[in-house]
């Protein structure tokens, strides 16, 4: 087994089980909408559910469940294909892909179990508040802001080299 495939094993394995046993804990312990304060005018734990994606969207859509299940597969698929090509000195992609294969993995999980998403990291600043969100849908931005960044070294690294 290559180094790459072992990352988006224990990176996966790591995500998703605190994904899951996060949000099975708070569907479990709190009635829907219920909240906790945690730190007071900055963070709650608040149960919510989405049907539809990031903030909300497409979640009237009467087609939102089969849309979303199917571009989550295609994403695992598509992820699993480029892991598949990188380089073994390719590290930080391979925990990028495997952050954001686990995110999409996480969010299919409970889209396939409930048909909607459990949410409730929720942010805001006084009456400012930011959509809530979950383990799964952080792994995804963290591993997308971790892959632009490596793809974004890795270009200027390869201008460096043409130029020299």
């Amino acid at each position: 087994m290559k180094s790459r495939h072992i990352i988006l094993l224990a990176v996966s394995l790591l995500v998703l089980v605190l994904d899951q046993a996060t949000k099975i804990y708070v569907d479990h312990v709190m009635p829907l909408h219920s909240s906790i304060t945690v730190i007071s005018n900055f963070f709650n734990i608040t149960y919510l559910r989405n049907k539809g994606a990031a903030f909300g969207i497409l979640a009237t859509s009467s087609y939102r469940l089969p849309f979303f299940i199917l571009i989550s597969l295609v994403a695992v698929c598509v992820i699993v294909a480029v892991v598949n090509k990188l380089r073994e000195d390719q590290t930080v992609a391979a925990v990028s892909l495997s952050l954001i294969f686990s995110g999409a993995l996480g969010n299919l999980i409970d889209r396939i179990r409930l048909g909607e998403v459990i949410d409730f990291l929720y942010f805001h600043w006084y009456e400012h508040y930011w959509p809530a969100f979950n383990v799964a849908d952080s792994a995804i931005c963290v591993g997308v802001f971790l892959l632009a960044i490596d793809m974004w070294l890795e270009e200027r690294e390869k201008k460096k080299e043409l130029h020299q």
